[in-house]
């Protein structure tokens, strides 16, 4: 299972480490994610789901049902 969030689409990033002495090596910058189970009342269903943490605050401002409705919008969540 890729390391994407299901309602942001958030996945890793890559830049370089750097040294002191100015040498780069390749790394990548992983998504903060979170399993979380969410009860859905328009639905009377749980849900379980693979998010970030910056998405779990989206959350909490605007509710789950409106979330969820925005990333069905955009294409990442499908059902």
């Amino acid at each position: 299972m890729s390391r994407v969030c299901e309602l942001t689409g958030k996945k890793a990033m890559f830049g370089n480490n750097v040294s002191h002495a100015m040498n780069k090596t390749k790394r990548r910058f992983d998504v903060n994610l979170m399993k979380k189970r969410f009860y859905i009342p328009e639905e009377d269903k749980w849900i379980t789901l693979r998010v970030s943490t910056s998405a779990l605050k989206n959350i909490n401002k605007k509710g789950i049902s409106a979330v969820i409705k925005e990333a069905r919008e955009k294409g990442f969540l499908v059902k």
